[in-house]
């Protein structure tokens, strides 16, 4: 006797034990639910018998990976005893942003695994398990690159099971270590921003800042609470400069598959004396206007100097070399 027949037979013996037990005016209800009730046990294990593969879904439906890693598809199935046909294993991938129907990248089938896509050479794309019979059709990718982005299937067959999952992979850049530096003068009392970029990585990237705590063993803190920062453009921006915002900040640029940083040192300079300033603008101003003057008399004098020089020559020439006059 099966386990299923032995199962079904002793809830049957221990039911048909709680009806003789009632009164014999309940025996026409307690054979109706009976009957309900081995109909229901029957049908159940005539279910289990007969459903067939069932390919486990374990893990997320979507996973993201950094450009370079290594990745493992999960896909664990069950067969049932009425497949008897020939197992079948497919794994097949639709590519993103594309209207491509799924083509077959590796198969397994009658003890021999088939490649089926020059791809899978150069990307080490290979069943995870040794033998993907006993029960771990799990895919295995090396050396992930954007173009394995896209929708894998899993697809099971012994017939007449069949059964198939499908997981979704996004290969992802990590972000570049980000440049940082500061915009504004440093004045206190004036505004000053700290920026950070990131050049390359996918997208969405985002940034967060912080300040670098005196400690002897550097640690992160929270930066001051009159600055502002924005996590999309890389900004932290302080309205009204202190000497107590001076020191070191760390900002770090992130997505879903890693994160790199960068580091400014932030100064908080004086202003320069403004009765100093206003008073060396006004000497400025006086020294301008006379040296202007100056020029405009020494110009003056030489123009009067060059007139005088030529009316002596002129004084010194015979009368018939005069200008205006000729010899009779």
């Amino acid at each position: 006797m099966s386990r299923e027949e032995l199962s079904v037979h002793m809830r049957t013996m221990m039911f048909r034990q709680c009806c003789s037990h009632l009164r014999s005016g309940l025996s026409f209800q307690c054979s109706f639910w009976f009957s309900g009730f081995l109909l229901f046990t029957l049908l159940s294990t005539e279910l289990r018998c007969t459903r067939g593969v069932q390919v486990m879904v374990t893990g997320p439906q979507t996973i993201q990976k950094a450009v370079g890693a290594n990745v493992t598809l999960g896909c664990s199935y069950t067969l049932s005893p009425s497949d008897t046909g020939v197992l079948d294993i497919e794994w097949s991938m639709a590519r993103r942003n594309t209207m491509h129907s799924h083509q077959t990248l590796i198969t397994y089938t009658t003890g021999t695994e088939y490649i089926h896509d020059s791809r899978a050479l150069t990307n080490g794309l290979s069943f995870a398990a040794r033998d993907p019979s006993l029960g771990d059709a799990s895919l295995s990718i090396a050396l992930l690159s954007p173009a394995d982005s896209g929708t894998y299937q899993c697809k099971v067959k012994k017939p007449p099971g069949l059964d198939m999952r499908r997981v979704s992979l996004v290969v992802m850049a990590k972000p570049s270590v980000p440049k940082c530096w500061v915009e504004g003068g440093e004045l206190v009392g004036e505004a000053v921003s700290l920026r950070c970029k990131s050049e390359k990585g996918s997208t969405p990237l985002k940034y967060a800042w912080w300040r670098e705590s005196a400690d002897p063993i550097p640690a992160a803190a929270p930066i001051p609470a009159a600055a502002t920062q924005n996590s999309y453009t890389g900004e932290l921006k302080i309205s009204n400069h202190a000497q107590s915002f001076a020191g070191t900040y760390l900002c770090e640029a992130t997505n879903a598959v890693g994160a790199e940083h960068c580091r400014v040192d932030l100064k908080a300079n004086k202003p320069p004396n403004r009765a100093a300033v206003i008073a060396g603008t006004v000497v400025g101003s006086l020294l301008l206007i006379f040296t202007g003057l100056l020029y405009w008399k020494l110009r003056n004098r030489h123009h009067y100097e060059q007139e005088s020089s030529n009316e002596i020559r002129e004084d010194a020439l015979p009368p018939n070399s005069r200008p205006g006059q000729s010899s009779s």
